[in-house]
């Protein structure tokens, strides 16, 4: 599976290519004020809280998974076509354009990559940035589901004791309950490897280097075979893990509730520490 494009390769074939602005971060409700003010020439901008997630619920998490249906429309006022090349990014390292990159290959589409470093990366090649709204001719998109795997809450608890890992995606203080700053609980699911989504990337917000990223994972246990979940928060940065594991050759599954479902039900087990 190719996870990333680089700015270069986009700027020497930009032809034909639907880009997806998706700038994105927790408490920051001013991506498309961002987007309006400098974007990549053609982008369109995607809101994530809603084309990218359905309504929050305590039994499903701050962001579900929209429905098939909701996704495909969604995308065809992207501009998004049957056979569509697509680059999705933002301005944060590919923490928020991930989950775009995952739900459209859960939708079936084939051909979708996250520009490594997003907009810094664009302008530091050359690329220049245009202002104001973008509005793209509708596509045709058709997705048909099942092209990435997901796990329920049980399933994904159920990992560590069945020989699998399960990655916890936050930032490290979250995972040992020091600080919880938007879910009910503070802590981590029980047998839980913090795996933080910001130790994917290197300083300058791209992406670590496939072999990097081949030793950071296998020192939390993953080598290619093992059977691996992902979680997060809401279902958002872990999408961002999942594409590093893909950069190394290794499928993960996405658990969508994630920590916002997990801590939300008062009979679920929470530990705390690291």
């Amino acid at each position: 599976m190719t996870v990333l494009t680089t700015a270069e390769q986009l700027l020497a074939a930009p032809e034909g290519v639907v880009l997806l602005d998706v700038r994105w971060a927790l408490g920051d409700p001013h991506g498309r004020e961002r987007h309006l003010a400098g974007h990549l020439p053609g982008a369109v901008f995607v809101d994530l809280e809603t084309e990218l997630a359905a309504p929050p619920s305590a039994a499903e998490g701050r962001h579900p998974l929209p429905s098939l249906q909701a996704l495909q429309s969604a995308a065809r006022r992207w501009g998004v076509r049957d056979g569509s090349r697509v680059v999705v990014h933002d301005a944060t390292g590919g923490l928020a354009a991930a989950r775009a990159w995952w739900l459209l290959r859960w939708g079936g589409l084939a051909d979708v990559t996250i520009l490594d470093g997003g907009l810094a990366a664009w302008t530091a090649a050359g690329g220049r940035l245009d202002a104001g709204p973008v509005v793209p001719e509708p596509g045709d998109v058709t997705l048909r589901g099942g092209g990435m795997p997901v796990l329920t809450a049980e399933e994904a608890a159920a990992l560590p004791a069945s020989g699998g890992v399960l990655l916890d995606a936050r930032a490290a203080e979250r995972f040992r309950g020091e600080v919880e700053p938007v879910d009910p609980r503070a802590g981590h699911v029980p047998g839980a490897v913090s795996a933080p989504t910001t130790g994917n990337l290197d300083t300058d917000g791209r992406f670590r280097a496939a072999a990097a990223l081949s030793e950071r994972f296998a020192a939390l246990g993953v080598h290619p075979g093992t059977t691996v979940g992902v979680y997060c928060g809401s279902g958002v940065t872990a999408a961002h893990e999942v594409a590093a594991l893909a950069e190394v050759g290794i499928q993960a599954a996405l658990w969508p509730g994630s920590w916002s479902q997990w801590s939300a039900d008062p009979t679920r087990p929470v530990v705390t520490g690291p």
